[in-house]
């Protein structure tokens, strides 16, 4: 399912008197035509070539939840990229059911970034934490600090709480980054993943990609992601657009310069392996 059929960054350029502004200069030399996404579409690209910012700028563009706000250098009086943000714009796609143009992205969509993963992996690990995130959890539902503290020292509570503890015992780090992702994604959403193979070994990397597809293809769920991972690129059935270069071009896997280094890398150790 296209619940966001396209996106076009911003083609306006600031002063030359004006080139480390953030968001713009990150799109400095760039002149890419709008993306046109399919159920899993892939920005590609090395570090510096932009993918997280323009993931977090559609996810502030289409107000997802896990989407930040960050302000450009401090200079003058003008908020960059709040101005970047407005001079973006995108196209919903059509419902498969009924052709009828989609009036906004599902509720449930959301941005999922690596670093909030790892955080509730670390959630996970520290009981001290979690232990306060329960209680913050309880009295954003309507409890007041007392009842949710009882609630904590209660015998259910503290069988949430090893629960938790139990499901970090028991998988690795990467195996419970697989589970945490798995948690977080629900059906009939669009979801912004920036690198979600970090943590992960190659084959949960793959692992991955697999359940993505399947999510993709059962669950109608549109995926975007940011990765410069070569078992997610070789393993995800996904339109791939090339960063690294100056028209953000749509790509094979198998051509991508990550790709090939390890290819290289392998092919001339190749007799290692016989």
């Amino acid at each position: 399912m296209k619940y966001l059929l396209s996106f076009k960054l911003s083609s306006e350029r600031l002063e030359e008197s004006c080139p480390h502004i953030y968001p713009y200069s990150v799109f400095r030399g760039k002149d890419p035509e709008p993306f046109v996404f399919s159920d899993i579409t892939v920005l590609y690209g090395n570090n510096g070539s932009g993918k997280s910012t323009i993931l977090n700028i559609m996810a502030n563009k289409l107000k997802l939840k896990g989407g930040e706000h960050v302000t450009a250098n401090g200079l003058g009086r003008i908020d960059y990229t709040l101005k970047y943000n407005s001079e973006c714009s995108y196209d919903l796609g059509e419902d498969e059911n009924t052709g009828k143009t989609f009036r906004g992205v599902p509720k449930n969509s959301m941005y999922v970034k690596s670093e909030d993963i790892l955080y509730e992996i670390k959630k996970i690990q520290q009981r001290d934490v979690l232990a306060g995130d329960m209680l913050y959890d309880r009295m954003k539902q309507g409890q007041k600090r007392e009842e949710a503290k009882r609630y904590l020292s209660s015998y259910e509570g503290k069988k949430e709480m090893a629960a938790q503890v139990f499901a970090q015992e028991k998988y690795s780090n990467g195996e419970t980054a697989l589970q945490i992702l798995k948690e977080l994604i629900t059906p009939d959403a669009l979801f912004l993943l920036d690198e979600p193979e970090v943590s992960l070994s190659p084959a949960n990397q793959v692992a991955m990609a697999e359940e993505i597809n399947k999510m993709a293809r059962f669950l109608g769920c549109q995926f975007i992601i940011a990765t410069h991972s070569p078992f997610l690129l070789g393993t995800l059935n996904a339109k791939i657009y090339n960063l690294d270069i100056s028209d953000y071009r749509v790509c094979k896997w198998y051509e991508l310069e990550n790709v090939r280094y390890f290819y290289n890398f392998f092919k001339e150790r190749q007799n290692v392996f016989e």
